[in-house]
């Protein structure tokens, strides 16, 4: 057997020799992995350095403001066209080119108007009456009404004709719509092309789709910010309402851990029993209704997602899904009944820990606003960023030219060989680009912007790791909780993991970083590949993606228990992660068991307060609450801000459970240590708890009195 056991632990590394020294997180410690951190402060300086330069170079206002053929923005303040925050297309027939896939850009004179069309008109009937005036404003600025009618729209000087259009996306599109199922602009069904010919409606509309691609994903993206203005605030009495009821669940787990445990699983099977009772019931009520048989694949992709739920195939498949997850969990819990006893006892040794530790609850507010820093300084560069580059003109013209589609000056193109040689073409804004060193690094800078997001991302995330696996591993190693307990752990585990350990932060941070950002890369190189008939370039792509995907979760693992090495010990970064892992594997049936099942009943936590939450808030925005029914809000999408208060819920709860989950970690692996180092003696006592004791059937030894 000793045989057996030293072969065991050479295998799997060797356990911690007994110190008497060792009272918990070591304080006399040096500082790790130095290299790293300077590496980090480099790259710090980088990531400010291009941020300037993306600052320096960029315009916001090229994502906010549309743009005319001379490149100038349309309701820009402190501008001419200030009072003109429309974009007008001269014809928007044009914009069914193809040349629009190819150049972003309709191949159409477009100017900026104080208020989109309101009739029909056409140049012709317009440019000797008293209607001139008004179709004036819609023509290029300065145009004086001293040319032929045929030099006037050769040039490109007036559209042919104006049609009713309304704005959307500051840009002015033909106001169509459907009356008994014709399509019609205004009051017309055809529409005069200004050059004497009457056309049908459905080129407009082609123009149209192709002016704005996303059209109808814009009239839903306006829909839902709507909804978002009426009901914010409804939004946030919910998330706060999910706040209270995970802190409360957090305070009443350190007094009824059991208890609560074993509520928490009856009201999760509850819940997801009355969410396949409601679905039944949805599915029943359909049954007879005309359209209601329709299946969800010969409706196909609709815009008003209100359509799906008067279906009765819908309302079939959220049944079966949630009598999936239903049965999934009843089978789990019967044959893990007797792990959640033990699961049970790490909650509540947990929940004492937080108890003497309660300011850690609070700790995620920290990560919240570091995390919020990195991001908006991540948003804010990749904006500027890509919003620097230089306005490039291209020439247009309606009919084949050899010179359509090469760049241009529209300052000296009328005086050019160019324009001689196409006497309709327009020199006109295409996109935003450019052509120098600093253009060409775009590309380049954007992905280091996106790795030093993932970088800082994970580094945040990492310091509250290390914070709190110092505050609760000083919990445990007292010796008689709470008298040996320091003052202020918390405080002092965050001094320790800045001063100390910046150095193997930055290096678990950057090895996940760099696994992130390759994942980024795979992804956009399969949404290139995916218009490719390569079934092995498909197939090779998707097991890059499932083995670093897997590669991820596996360094997240290995960084968190490397993070609680870390606090306790002060070792750097790849012995912490060494001896963790060996630590892991030689206890790997007690990994399984105890701290996979205590992360499935933090898991149920969350799905029950989400649960909670988001079925009230279901009754709350369909009006089925009586006491408050003429309160809530007229909405167009109810799943809007249902969807919002569900999402929110379960981050917060993630919060609150984040901090439990690393008490429990860090306390499942001192408890291993304590298992290793000590034999329950006079000289090597446990300082694991009474109750984990009892559990174990273990005791400490009393002094043999002489």
């Amino acid at each position: 057997m000793g045989g057996e056991r030293q072969h065991y632990y050479g295998k799997h590394g060797t356990p911690q020799k007994y110190d008497p020294t060792f009272k918990g997180p070591i304080y006399n410690r040096g500082c790790t992995d130095v290299i790293c951190c300077v590496f980090l402060l480099l790259a710090i300086v980088g990531y400010v350095a291009v941020g300037i330069i993306a600052w320096t170079h960029g315009d916001p206002r090229k994502v906010i403001y549309p743009t005319d053929s001379r490149g100038e923005f349309c309701g820009q303040k402190g501008t001419k066209n200030e009072n003109k925050p429309f974009l007008f297309y001269f014809n928007i027939v044009n914009c069914a080119s193809p040349l629009v896939l190819l150049e972003f850009q309709c191949p159409t004179p477009q100017i900026c108007v104080e208020k989109c069309p309101d009739r029909y008109l056409t140049y012709l009937n317009a440019h000797r009456s008293q209607d001139f005036e008004y179709y004036k404003q819609f023509c290029v600025p300065g145009f004086q009404n001293n040319k032929g009618v045929a030099e006037v729209l050769r040039d490109g000087d007036c559209p042919a004709v104006l049609t009713p259009s309304k704005p959307l996306a500051q840009r002015c599109f033909p106001d169509i719509h459907s009356h008994k199922g014709v399509l019609m602009v205004g009051n017309e069904t055809t529409y005069e092309d200004g050059h004497g010919f009457r056309k049908n409606i459905t080129e407009l509309v082609e123009g149209a789709k192709k002016a704005n691609g996303v059209l109808e994903a814009r009239q839903l993206a306006m829909r839902i910010f709507e909804d978002y203005t009426v009901s914010w605030y409804w939004i946030i009495i919910g998330l706060v309402i999910a706040m209270v009821l995970s802190l409360l669940f957090i305070v009443l787990l350190r007094f009824l851990a059991g208890i609560m445990v074993w509520v928490m699983i009856v009201m999760v099977i509850l819940v997801l029993g009355y969410g396949i009772f409601h679905c039944y019931m949805e599915y029943a009520r359909l049954r007879g209704e005309a359209g209601s048989d329709i299946s969800l694949v010969d409706l196909g992709f609709q815009t008003d997602l209100r359509v799906y739920l008067h279906l009765r195939q819908t309302w079939m498949a959220f049944m079966i899904i949630l009598s999936i997850l239903e049965v999934i969990i009843i089978l789990l819990l019967v044959f893990l009944r007797k792990r959640i006893l033990i699961a049970i006892a790490l909650i509540k040794e947990a929940s004492r820990a937080v108890g003497y530790v309660m300011c850690s609850l609070l700790y995620p507010l920290v990560t919240f606003f570091l995390l919020c820093l990195c991001i908006a300084y991540w948003a804010s560069t990749a904006i500027f960023l890509s919003t620097s580059n230089e306005a490039v003109y291209k020439i247009f013209n309606d009919t084949a030219c050899s010179v359509a589609g090469k760049t241009c000056n529209p300052e000296t193109f009328p005086s050019s060989n160019e324009s001689r040689l196409c006497p309709g073409a327009h020199c006109q804004f295409a996109f935003y680009g450019g052509e120098s060193t600093y253009h060409r690094a775009l590309l380049g800078l954007q992905i280091f912007n996106a790795f030093m997001f993932f970088w800082l991302a994970n580094f945040v995330l990492a310091l509250g790791q290390v914070t709190l696996a110092g505050a609760f591993a000083s919990y445990y190693w007292a010796l008689n909780k709470p008298d040996d307990l320091p003052a202020f752990p918390l405080f002092s585990a965050f001094g320790r993991a800045l001063r100390y350990h910046t150095g193997s932060l930055a290096f678990g941070s950057l090895i996940l970083a760099i696994v992130q950002i390759i994942r980024v890369i795979l992804e956009y190189l399969d949404q290139r590949l995916k218009a490719a008939e390569n079934k092995f370039a498909k197939f090779l792509m998707t097991c890059l993606k499932c083995c670093f995907w897997c590669l991820e979760k596996f360094i997240r693992f290995l960084n968190r228990n490397a993070y609680i090495m870390i606090a306790i010990y002060g070792t750097n970064f790849c012995t912490s992660a060494r001896n963790a892992f060996f630590l892991l594997m030689r206890n790997i049936i007690r990994v399984a068991v105890l701290d996979k099942v205590t992360d499935f009943l933090f898991l149920l936590g969350k799905l029950l307060i989400v649960g909670s939450v988001g079925i009230l808030a279901f009754f709350f925005f369909t009006h089925r609450i009586r006491i408050v029914q003429d309160t809530a809000p007229p909405l167009n999408y109810y799943w809007v801000p249902i969807l919002t208060v569900i999402i929110g819920s379960y981050l917060i709860a993630h919060g609150f459970f984040s901090v439990y989950g690393m008490c429990v970690d860090t306390l499942f692996l001192c408890f291993l240590e304590d298992l290793e180092r000590n034999d329950g003696t006079a000289e090597r006592p446990y300082f694991m708890s009474l109750t984990l004791k009892k559990l174990l059937n273990k005791a400490n030894k009393k002094p043999v009195e002489s």
